[in-house]
């Protein structure tokens, strides 16, 4: 694969798994100790694009496409979440007898994987539009701000 080619990936994912933290993952803003609620949800999207939107200086298009790059990282996060209540307790499951269950390991491994596998290619899709509907000076704050961070969110 050629070096550009490489690092276009490893960029996109990168961004993808930063706008991810910011919309899914805000620690200290879950409920019943896992998932966010809805309501919870929307209001931390509000807060990234807003945030987003005055950093990058977006138009009304640009916020149009960052807010379905997120609503595409909430829903492969739903995805990849399931229908578990608690994932500490399915984890568990796991080491609750005297040996490991290995089948019902393999089955969790599975499904997150195919959460993966069906969600990414929309979130890729939204990340590439959101991407490259940035002027040439908002893509370069966006790289300065990922060589600048791990991990993390804007902080402003």
């Amino acid at each position: 694969m050629r070096p550009w080619i490489k690092r276009t990936f490893i960029g996109l994912f990168g961004a993808t798994v930063l706008l991810g933290g910011l919309t899914a993952c805000g620690h200290g803003h879950h409920r019943d100790g896992w998932q966010m609620s809805d309501a919870d949800a929307q209001k931390m999207r509000e807060r990234m694009i807003d945030r987003v939107s005055r950093e990058l200086t977006l138009d009304d298009a640009q916020k149009q496409r960052l807010g379905v790059l997120a609503d595409k990282l909430r829903e492969q996060r739903k995805a990849l979440v399931g229908n578990t209540a608690d994932p500490r307790a399915e984890l568990q499951a796991l080491v609750s007898g005297t040996t490991f269950d290995r089948a019902r390991a393999q089955s969790l491994v599975e499904s997150k994987t195919d959460a993966v596998r069906t969600k990414s290619p929309e979130v890729i899709a939204a990340m590439a539009d959101f991407y490259d509907s940035l002027k040439p000076e908002q893509q370069q704050k966006v790289r300065e701000f990922m060589a600048k961070r791990r991990g993390g969110g804007w902080r402003g």
